[in-house]
């Protein structure tokens, strides 16, 4: 029996996750920039149905004679239930798509070999959820009695908040209550040297890569696309424990669509700012980005770099081919006529960087599925380029690797069919003591290439200095 209650008093969920951080399979859905983007923050705890597509596809660890996308079909139709609330979630599943499983959907091989390795697909069905409402500022747990009495694991999570609770008081006046990321008890680290074994390693060197772009350009020029997304892996060696780069990383450079994501022998950290696909009640939205300025050293730098980015046309053409893709893609399970731009050209601003966005709406055809839109838009156009299938074989044969998660999809799937998916960029998975980050930028014929390379390393500012910072 599922059990819902409501704290209007509470620490910020990141220091109740600082609890759980360690557990497997515990996840984090982390809008630490609460702009009108990230109203909602969500932890999920105890899954009590783990789907795991590798080379197998397993179910709670025993291969399944079906297809990922089949047994999740089937699973979402025989357990639906409604949401009584207004909360995002309740009951459902929190995970990932990455890249290399929409390349493989695609029909697009890869010439590379693997990376990290890590599955391709991975979503658990929780038992627990915390959602933090930074609208309201109240705190929602939600127990629905999957993996244990919900009357007892309640009381858990009551007494875990409790106990953080007096820590706070305890340690009121040592402790800042407006940093994001500094967890009950922990003095904000000096940042002064670097983190213990701190090295890069990317897998382009600056002239391949600018090579790289010349050889796009040519197939821009040729007609093979209109437009393609280019980037490079960066290999980062580092003893920093993973969540410890991201407290680091949610203070410094705060996201609507961040995370931090616990899978046992691997980690996932995110402070992307792009949603891909968000579904609620058959409402369809997607907010595609291209174009990035810096931010500036002071206000009047910051201004004029903002009006940059507003008034290059370079930009405007590159955002104006993706939506026309994401319209196409929308067009293809949604309700004919339904599919609409509501906002174009918009600038949003971040931490590091300044982003032009756009927002494509549409209304999902009636019998259709939230994995109907997943398998016709993913992966995101913004990350491959127009048309996207000739996009994805171009990257392969240009890149230096397999993407693997980065440029896919983490986010969560709802019993009652709806969902919020992010774009996997500004994020690290780590490994065995190796973070591996992508970073790139859409290339045009346009495009100069000192700029692009120059923009691809400007998009890794925060997360090298979240991991370099001792």
């Amino acid at each position: 029996m599922r059990i819902i209650r409501t704290l209007e008093t509470h620490p910020p969920l990141f220091r109740i996750f600082d609890r759980y951080a360690e557990e497997d399979m515990a996840v984090f859905l982390d809008s630490s920039l609460q702009n009108r983007l990230g109203r909602f923050s969500i932890v999920g705890l105890y899954p009590y149905l783990t789907l795991v597509k590798g080379e197998r596809f397993t179910v709670n660890g025993r291969e399944c004679g079906q297809s990922f996308e089949s047994y999740v079909r089937e699973y979402l139709k025989s357990h639906r239930e409604a949401n009584p609330t207004s909360l995002p979630i309740v009951s459902g599943a929190i995970g990932y798509f990455s890249y290399d499983y929409g390349r493989r959907k695609e029909g697009v091989g890869s010439r590379h070999e693997e990376g990290l390795p890590i599955p391709e697909c991975v979503l658990c069905f929780y038992d627990v959820f915390l959602v933090e409402d930074h609208g309201t500022g109240m705190l929602h747990l939600i127990v629905n009695g999957k993996t244990g009495e919900s009357g007892i694991r309640m009381e858990e999570l009551l007494s875990q908040i409790g106990e953080i609770e007096e820590i706070e008081e305890i340690q009121e006046g040592l402790v800042s209550g407006t940093g994001p990321s500094e967890g009950p008890g922990r003095e904000v680290p000096e940042r002064t040297g670097a983190a213990d074994g701190f090295r890069v390693e990317a897998n382009f060197g600056k002239e391949a890569y600018l090579r790289a772009v010349d050889e796009v350009v040519s197939h821009i020029v040729e007609g093979d696309v209109y437009i393609m997304n280019m980037t490079q892996q960066l290999a980062v060696y580092s003893e920093k424990p993973p969540y410890e780069v991201f407290r680091a990383l949610r203070r410094d450079n705060p996201s609507p669509f961040g995370g931090y994501f616990q899978y046992g022998d691997f980690q996932v950290i995110s402070a992307s700012p792009e949603r891909f696909l968000r579904m609620k009640g058959g409402h369809v939205v997607t907010r595609p980005i291209k174009g990035t300025r810096r931010r500036g050293e002071t206000e009047a730098e910051d201004e004029r770099l903002k009006r940059e980015l507003l008034g290059s046309g370079k930009d405007q053409s590159e955002l104006l081919m993706i939506v026309d893709l994401e319209r196409n893609d929308l067009n293809r399970v949604c309700v004919p006529g339904s599919v609409r731009v509501t906002k174009l050209f918009e600038v949003e601003t971040y931490a590091t960087v300044f982003h032009l966005e756009a927002e494509v709406e549409g209304k999902l055809e009636p019998g259709r599925t939230v994995m109907d839109l997943i398998e016709a838009a993913f992966p995101g156009g913004s990350i491959t380029g127009a048309p996207k299938l000739r996009a994805m074989e171009l990257i392969d044969e240009l890149e230096q690797g397999r993407r693997g998660l980065y440029t896919g999809s983490m986010g969560y799937l709802t019993l009652d069919g709806d969902c919020d998916l992010n774009i996997v960029i500004r994020t690290a998975l780590h490994r065995d003591g190796v973070y591996s980050l992508g970073v790139g930028g859409g290339i045009t014929c346009e495009s100069e290439r000192e700029f692009e390379y120059e923009e691809t390393l400007q998009k890794a500012k925060a997360l090298l200095e979240a991991i370099r910072e001792p």
